[in-house]
Formats: structure tokens, C-alpha cells, sequence
């Protein structure tokens, strides 16, 4: 699933400064582009907005869409690992053909299964008929969005696939903008319709790099080949992202309504969603240079095995194996870390720029770091995924979760100067556990490979 890596790497391989600033760009977005760009062109419509809608319409929009994308992702969560490792398997045993039936296979179980989420809301929710409906089509093609999102780092197309979130988003920005004078209707038709030809546009890139003639399979759904701890991974990690906000949400003190039952909470959001505008380098990082190394030497190793090489061969390509990972952790420490560094110098003028007051800057500091702590979390989840430890990365998943929530009430209890921890503590004890799991599995490599083979 690291193909769309390998083709940046090439760019780093011509040795030049601007093939340099290519590569980690078209890593940037596409590593992390649906939840950066989504947060920009949100944020970027909103403040657009101002003076030309009700202050009350613009916060109905943003709130509406930061509950779609909580919503859509904790919904999907689940499918979006099982399927991905379906996806892995079917390019490792060379059945492309099988790759797009069973993406729309995915889309079909998707839709469905947000639809009939979505339809109780179109009477649950508050606003016009036309609100309620455009809130409940999004929350349908964003998840099925998700799902799409799996397939493009098995890509080569990496012009296409940043090309693909551009235009997406651009739509959705310059759509909501011209159809603003609609009020909160028209910023999430415009929002709605850039969603719609980003999801198009990730279908029509899967359907020209793996050509079929079968149009729908639910292959992935077999018992044999679907993995309920990658769906419970999956489901756990994306809530454990998300149960922080939902508990500042649904906390009377903390929060207040905005739109029938949806709540927001002044204080928390804007500086946590302003902090994951920093994971963008530490992802760079991850895909060019942690996932697509430690994949070579992954796959040396095992071939080694397979070929039944001597153990010292077999143990010198473990500890290039180990040394690939504590090299990718060392780069995305030092790539994320400067990052962190620079942004908490800039922060005072930061927040003012985008007219927030300096109080929100312990909380921002705090944020930055629990976010820099969640890329090194999802790097060490990734090797705990290619070595197959699903209970591993189960555990560490239920772990993240229950600590955000318990930290989070704690810290709402402790009082604001203490807000932002219960998040930043929880990605920091989950990604040092990840690290001491990784380390005695790769230790002990060789020894389970064959243990397993048994």
C-alpha cells in the first residue's frame, strides 16, 4: 500500500532542491490532504463569509461540517482498516481486477449504512428542510469518501490524486462562496458539491489504475478475509481522536448550542483544529521516508525467509528492518519537533492574524504537542500493522481511547488552565507503549516468524 510512496521517492532520487520541495509537498497533501484541506477550506469559507452572512448562519455551517466529518469518520472507521487490509492482500496475491468491484462494494455498504444512520436526522435535526437534507447527502458522500481515500496510497498517480483534493476542495469553497446569500443552505450546498467531485474524481483514479469487468463484489465481507480487530482498531482510534471534542461538546460548561442538539465548545475547538494544521510535515515524513524504507526492508526480510536464507542473513535483515523504523521515528521526531518549535515562536502573532485572542495560547502549545504525539502514534501503529500484531494495535487503540476520555473529564474538573491535556497526555502514553511493543516485536522477530510458520 506504500506505491504512491515509492514514485515520490523517485523525485528525491534526481538530487535536486526543487525534486526535494516536490516530493514533501505531494506527500503533505496527499498523506494528510482530506483532513488539512477539509479544516482550510472550512475554516477558509467561514472567515470569507463574515460580514456577507449572520454571524449565526456561518457558525451553523462550520459546526454542521466539523459533525459530519466526527460523524463520518468514527462511522467508518471501522471498514476503512478492515478494507484497506483486504486492499493489501489483493495486491500482494496479484488480484487487481478484484480491487474496484469491491471498492464499490464498500461505497454500496457505505451509503447504505450512513444513509440509514442519516435518515432519523432529517427529523432530529434543526433548520430548514433544505438544511437538514444537504446535512444528511453530505454525511453520505463524505464517509463514502473514506472509503475511497484508502486506495490512493496504492496509487502511483500522484499528480492526480493531490489534483484531485485541489479541485474537490476549490469547488467546495468557491461553491459555498457563490451561494452564500443562501445562508447556511447554500455554504453546505457549495461545500457539498466539491465532496461530490472529489469522490468522483478518487473513483475515476481507482477505476483507470485497476480495470475490471465485474462492477460490484462484496468479497471483502467474507468471514475468511475480514478481520474484526482491524474493524475494532479502526472504530476505537478514530473515536479516541474525536471523544475529547465530544466530551468539551456535550459538557454544559464547556460548550453551548449551536443548531437543534449540535453544540460547540468556544474554547476548545478553534485551537485543536488550528493545531492539526502541524501534522503536515511529520506526515511528509511518514509516507516518503518511514513507510515506503521500513517497506523494502520489510519485504527483504521476509524474502529471506521464504528463500530460506541462513539466520545471520535472516538477522542481518531484521536489524536493517529496526534500524529503517528507529530512522523514521528519529526524522518524524526532529521534522515534527522543529515544526512545533517554530509554530510556538509564531504562535502570539498567529492567533491574532486569524483574530484569536493570546489566551487561547496555552491551549494552542498544548494542542501542537498532542498533535506531534499522534503522528509519531500512527507511524508506530504502521509497523505494528505490517508485522500483523492486530491485538497489539487493538490494545494500544482501546488504550488511547479510554485515556483521552478519562484525561479529558479530568481535566475539565482541574479547570481550563489544565484543558488540552487530557488529549496530549493520551497520544504521548499511547505512542511510548506503541514504541516498546514495536521494539520487543522486532527483537523478537525472527524467532515469532518462525514460531508462526509452525
Amino acid at each position: 500500500m506504500a506505491g504512491i510512496g515509492f514514485e515520490l521517492r523517485k523525485l528525491l532520487d534526481r538530487q535536486s532542491l526543487w525534486g526535494l520541495v516536490r516530493a514533501y509537498v505531494y506527500a503533505g497533501v496527499i498523506s494528510s490532504g482530506p483532513w488539512v484541506l477539509s479544516i482550510v477550506g472550512v475554516m477558509g469559507i467561514g472567515l470569507l463569509s463574515v460580514g456577507r452572512v449572520p454571524d449565526l448562519e456561518v457558525r451553523q455551517f462550520l459546526v454542521t461540517v466539523t459533525y459530519l466529518m466526527a460523524a463520518s469518520l468514527i462511522g467508518t472507521g471501522g471498514l476503512q482498516l478492515m478494507f484497506t487490509r483486504f486492499i493489501a492482500d489483493c495486491a500482494y496475491r496479484h488480484e487487481e481486477p478484484r480491487i474496484l468491484p469491491n471498492l464499490m462494494g464498500a461505497l454500496t455498504v457505505t451509503a447504505v449504512g450512513a444513509g440509514a444512520l442519516a435518515v432519523p436526522l432529517v427529523f432530529l435535526l434543526a433548520g430548514s428542510l433544505a438544511v437538514r437534507l444537504l446535512t444528511v447527502t453530505a454525511l453520505v458522500v463524505l464517509s463514502a469518501s473514506w472509503i475511497a481515500v484508502v486506495l490512493l496510497s496504492s496509487l502511483r498517480d500522484y499528480r492526480g490524486v493531490v489534483g484531485s483534493f485541489l479541485v474537490g476542495y476549490a469547488i467546495s469553497v468557491a461553491g459555498a462562496l457563490s451561494l452564500r446569500p443562501l445562508g447556511t443552505a447554500g455554504l453546505l450546498g457549495g461545500f457539498l458539491a466539491g465532496q461530490i467531485v472529489l469522490l468522483l474524481a478518487m473513483v475515476s483514479l481507482v477505476a483507470r489504475r485497476f480495470p475490471t469487468d465485474r462492477l460490484v463484489a462484496f468479497d471483502f465481507l467474507d468471514r475468511r478475509r475480514a478481520y474484526v480487530s482491524l474493524a475494532l482498531t479502526g472504530l476505537l482510534y478514530n473515536l479516541g481522536i474525536w471523544i475529547d471534542k465530544l466530551i468539551f461538546w456535550f459538557t454544559p460548561s464547556t460548550s453551548e448550542v449551536v443548531l437543534g442538539p449540535l453544540r460547540a465548545s468556544v474554547i476548545y475547538d478553534i485551537p485543536i483544529f488550528l493545531a492539526y494544521l502541524s501534522i503536515v510535515p511529520g506526515m511528509a515524513v511518514f509516507l516518503v521516508r518511514v513507510e515506503t524504507t521500513f517497506a523494502v526492508e520489510y519485504e527483504a526480510f521476509f524474502a529471506a525467509v521464504r528463500q530460506g536464507q541462513p539466520l545471520a542473513e535472516i538477522r542481518r535483515r531484521r536489524d536493517r528492518l529496526t534500524l529503517a523504523v528507529k530512522q523514521g521515528i528519529s526524522e518524524i521526531f526532529k521534522v515534527q519537533g522543529i515544526t512545533v518549535l517554530v509554530l510556538l515562536l509564531a504562535a502570539p502573532r498567529l492567533l491574532e492574524a486569524v483574530g484569536i485572542s493570546r489566551l487561547y495560547l496555552q491551549l494552542f502549545s498544548v494542542d501542537l504537542a498532542g498533535v506531534a504525539m499522534q503522528v509519531l502514534m500512527l507511524a508506530v501503529f504502521n509497523v505494528l500493522f505490517y508485522l500483523d500484531e492486530r491485538r497489539a494495535t487493538l490494545a494500544l487503540s482501546a488504550t488511547f481511547c479510554a485515556l483521552n476520555a478519562a484525561l479529558t473529564i479530568a481535566t475539565q474538573h482541574a479547570g481550563p488552565p489544565f484543558y488540552g491535556y487530557g488529549f496530549a497526555l493520551s497520544t504521548a502514553i499511547t505512542s511510548l507503549a506503541g514504541l516498546l511493543v514495536a521494539s520487543r516485536k522486532l527483537d523478537r522477530l525472527e524467532t515469532d516468524t518462525f514460531m508462526r510458520a509452525r
